[in-house]
């Protein structure tokens, strides 16, 4: 009266077979919508933000990743900046966190 009739089950299908493909096809869909949309727009991102930072020269103005507008006088180093944040006060920064470029400096001498 509790107990309802067991049947027996068909067997697994053989990965082998078309429907082993047919269960992977959403797992490879998903992860080419996520290469398309997430991975390769950010690779793309950080390779633009490595190329502005190797081509900062002094006289930029520049953004830090701190919300300070300056002004870059002088590259130290392949790391290191050496920015006037205001009239006379210089402070020393990783080039990491220079967020963009604001004005690029015009004078060739500089270079």
């Amino acid at each position: 009266m509790f107990i309802s009739t067991a049947y027996a089950q068909t067997a697994i299908p053989s990965i082998i077979g078309g429907e082993g493909l047919m269960s992977f096809l959403p797992l490879i869909f998903i992860i080419g919508v996520f290469y398309f949309l997430i991975i390769r727009p950010q690779s793309t991102r950080a390779k633009e933000h490595v190329n502005m930072l190797s081509t900062i020269r002094r006289g930029d103005k520049v953004l830090t990743s701190g919300g300070f507008h300056a002004t870059v006088e002088k590259v130290v180093d392949e790391t290191i900046l050496q920015l006037e944040i205001a009239e006379g006060t210089i402070v020393t920064v990783e080039k990491q966190s220079i967020v963009k470029v604001v004005v690029k400096s015009t004078d060739a001498t500089d270079a």
